[in-house]
């Protein structure tokens, strides 16, 4: 019985630590653009940029022209806290319609 409850903590545990990152999205394109800091792909007429580091794992030769498929995950680089009081009803609304254009925007991605 001990056993089994370490087990089932342990993987509590690594779901905890999973939530804690941030979701992994993907793009499927041509690239149309490529450095060494940033891979263009082109999806349904849009230009997606896609940072990339030495860190980044590349499977197969990377060239403008070829097919990919990018996974990616957001993160900020900044954030700029214009006010201290508390959000007013105006604001909770605006970033609550931008939740769900990301979460829309994050499905498309995934289409």
């Amino acid at each position: 019985m001990h056993v089994r409850s370490s087990i089932l903590l342990f993987g509590l545990g690594l779901l905890a630590l999973r939530a804690e990152e941030p979701r992994e999205y993907q793009v499927t394109g041509p690239v149309v653009a490529l450095t060494a800091a940033v891979i263009t792909v082109e999806r349904d007429g849009e230009k997606w940029e896609i940072g990339r580091t030495a860190a980044t794992k590349i499977l197969g030769k990377l060239a403008v022209g070829q097919r990919v498929t990018v996974y990616y995950r957001m993160g900020a680089t900044s954030v700029d806290v214009k006010d201290s009081s508390a959000p007013t009803d105006k604001a909770e609304q605006a970033a609550e319609r931008a939740q769900q254009a990301a979460e829309r925007a994050a499905k498309r991605s995934k289409l």
